[in-house]
């Protein structure tokens, strides 16, 4: 198999490239290609839910109001506007399907609805304390019953095949190279349409929350197809990771804060009123600061979030997961508190799109947390992400189905006559690791001047070596994605060195202040 064609091709298979595919299969013959399996990615980590207008007692103003104190100042009020007013019809298609959210008969919607940091209201929707798997599972057999949908497992895209690559004029996507990881072999694939849904780049930092496929590739290879980033510096940092050895960027969902749980330092103290009036609900920025700037206080590995105070049945009712995953590891979270961290978790920039999805790249859509609508601004609202997935996904598809498909041109096969099988695989770990201590070191929850300089320093080698290297060597999943990382991580930095100011996610050191006026990153592409 060297070549296929689809009308319609997706990348990636979280939420945003599985709403789309749902959408679109019954008139569009639709590829999904995805890393690893289906169900591997963000959107099946997810543990808190969904926010969406649904209570009486709520109202789509105060979403929206508290989507833009959140995102402080950067948040687009008519993209604010147009996801939180579909919210309750993105939740009514969920239901329909038959995801399985906590029912909550003596509640008028008849579901259970928690509150989470940033949130005035009860109203993220969930499936106990693993929405994303109860959701990814339920459309995912969808997907794989749908006679219209081709799923290609374990494929990597390379490049997106664009006008320019081919020496054509105009600026549009045909569709992408990709690698077949079990065949060993890079097929071209063509489309009408492409859409990025390929999720974000945690894996950029040394400790995430991310699975090991948030490598950035969509944004970076957008980028390199002419597309502009956006926001790039706003890089949220989930307060709660599980701290311990022997779990890897395990999530303590900010549920758990939201029902109760309390930040406290090793001898009890707990510390987060210090820091702000609403404590452990302040949005997530808030807290992920002041963890932090406790833990170099006190010169701590981490800090503690107790919820053990609650009866044992509420604890193993509503978070079940994560009461069974650390009790495997020996904390029994119904009578002591979870060391926790700040880790990297989401991406709030990305490439530039409108509403439907469309980039500055014809034929091209980005949807998802690869994209930047202008909903999350400079701070993401917790639980906004996955409702965005579905609403701009959906957007999307109806722009597809309404537009004519433009004339396929003659495209060429993946050439690698002129490289060789690599001889230095350590090259590749090495610079993996160089990359992602550079960015947690420099480029992280508190940063100056000097440190991001550091780190664009750093990156700019790194960047040389592996461009040499991709050049000469046969391609590997692990080159693609360290090569899509370092592109990244400098989109990261150079953003970040332009914000002249304190705003949201992004803290300086050299500018502590927040400027009167609001304004986006936007990085353009040498053309």
């Amino acid at each position: 198999m060297t070549n296929l064609k689809f009308d319609v091709l997706i990348i990636g298979s979280g939420l945003a490239g599985m709403t789309l595919a749902l959408h679109l299969a019954e008139k569009k013959k639709v590829g999904l290609i995805t890393k690893r399996d289906l169900l591997e990615g963000s959107s099946s980590y997810a543990q808190g839910g969904i926010a969406a207008v649904l209570d009486n007692s709520d109202s789509i103003q105060e979403h929206i109001h508290d989507t833009l104190v959140a995102g402080a100042g950067l948040c687009n009020e008519d993209t604010t506007r147009f996801i939180v007013e579909n919210s309750k019809e993105a939740i009514d298609w969920l239901v329909d399907l038959g995801v399985p959210f906590t029912r909550d008969d003596t509640h008028q919607t008849g579901f259970h609805l928690t509150r989470e940091g940033g949130h005035s209201h009860r109203r993220i929707i969930h499936a106990a304390d693993a929405t994303g798997a109860a959701v990814t599972t339920t459309l995912g057999q969808k997907i794989k019953a749908h006679p219209n949908i081709t799923l290609l497992e374990d494929y990597i895209a390379i490049d997106l095949i664009t006008s320019r690559k081919l020496g054509l004029e105009g600026k549009r996507c045909f569709g992408v190279y990709a690698l077949d990881k079990i065949g060993d072999h890079v097929i071209t694939i063509a489309a009408n349409h492409t859409i990025l849904a390929s999720g974000g780049a945690g894996k950029v930092y040394l400790y995430t929350t991310n699975p090991d496929t948030a490598t950035g590739d969509g944004i970076a290879m957008g980028w390199r197809a002419g597309c502009r980033v956006g926001n790039m510096e706003f890089i949220q940092f989930h307060p709660t990771c599980l701290y311990h050895p022997h779990s890897k960027s395990f999530l303590i969902s900010e549920a758990v804060r939201g029902e109760g749980g309390i930040l406290r330092l090793p001898d009890g103290t707990r510390f987060m009123p210090h820091h702000d009036e609403r404590a452990e609900l302040a949005p997530r920025d808030v807290v992920a600061r002041a963890i932090d700037f406790e833990m170099k206080k006190h010169g701590l590995d981490c800090v503690y979030l107790d919820i053990s105070y609650k009866p044992a049945s509420f604890i193993q009712e509503h978070f079940p997961n994560i009461y069974a995953h650390c009790l495997e590891l020996g904390i029994d979270i119904t009578q002591q508190p979870i060391p926790v961290v700040p880790a990297a978790h989401y991406t709030c920039g990305g490439l530039v799109t409108d509403l439907k999805g469309r980039t500055d790249v014809e034929g091209l859509y980005a949807v998802g947390e690869v994209a930047c609508t202008g909903l999350h601004g400079a701070n993401r609202l917790a639980s906004n992400s996955l409702l965005e997935c579905m609403i701009i996904g959906k957007a999307a598809a109806a722009d597809i189905l309404a537009s004519k498909p433009a004339k396929q041109p003659q495209m060429p096969d993946w050439d690698d006559s002129q490289v060789t099988d690599t001889d230095e695989e350590v090259v590749i770990s090495h610079n993996w690791d160089e990359l992602r201590r550079a960015m947690w070191d420099y480029v992280g929850i508190v940063r100056t001047n000097k440190r991001l300089e550091r780190a664009q320093n750093r990156i700019k080698l790194l960047s040389e070596e592996i461009n040499e290297y991709y050049s000469n060597f046969h391609v590997t999943n692990d080159l693609i994605e360290l090569r899509n990382l370092v592109q990244t991580a400098e989109l990261i930095v150079r953003s970040a060195l332009l914000r002249k100011e304190s705003r949201g996610l992004h803290y300086s050191r050299d500018y502590p202040d927040m400027l009167p006026e609001a304004r986006e990153t936007i990085l353009t592409p040498e053309q």
